[in-house]
């Protein structure tokens, strides 16, 4: 009887370990790692995006990014790249160790999600989500891009960090954004 409580306690043990496990994220410089390597072996840009499971603009920056006529263009010019961030409470393990650092990095600090960034093949940031201010307004990150302002400025990022995107791809992505229900 005794052999079998204790044969239960270490198989209890084991399979919450092993839940843990599972459950854990990898570390941002592994993920870093992987996005560099594949970005350099396939001569394109990295796009990066932080993001949380509570975050709705995140899941709708998904959704832009995996549409049929969207995957294809993004797919040509960039290796995707995801960290989660900003995660709290029963869910903090979903964030990736040092993705916060990262996401500062990247110009991130103190934005909202989603945030992302465009880098090169040795992850250095061209350019980031954050809108430059006009007049009085201050700089913003436009998140997943809904307003005509906050397309624009999608449409810069693309340009500068895939220069030979055609012009017909670019106007692809330009027609679903600004067609999007808000």
């Amino acid at each position: 009887m005794l052999r079998t409580a204790m044969f239960r306690l270490t198989i209890g043990l084991l399979a919450s370990l092993m839940l843990m496990a599972v459950e854990t994220a990898p570390p941002a410089s592994v993920v870093m790692d992987a996005a560099r390597t594949a970005a350099a072996a396939q001569h394109k840009s990295i796009f990066l995006i932080f993001h949380a499971s509570w975050c709705g603009w995140c899941k709708k920056l998904d959704q832009f990014i995996e549409i049929p006529e969207i995957k294809p263009i993004i797919d040509k010019y960039f290796v995707q790249a995801r960290l989660t961030v900003q995660e709290q409470g029963a869910k903090k393990s979903l964030n990736n160790p040092g993705g916060d650092e990262v996401m500062a990095q990247a110009g991130g600090k103190y934005n909202s999600l989603p945030f992302f960034a465009f880098l090169n093949e040795e992850g250095d940031t061209i350019v980031n989500s954050v809108r430059p201010g006009e007049g009085n307004a201050a700089a913003r990150n436009i998140g997943h891009p809904v307003q005509p302002q906050e397309v624009d400025w999608f449409l810069v990022m693309v340009k500068k960090a895939a220069p030979a995107m055609s012009p017909d791809e670019a106007k692809i992505l330009e027609n679903w954004l600004r067609a999007q229900k808000k």
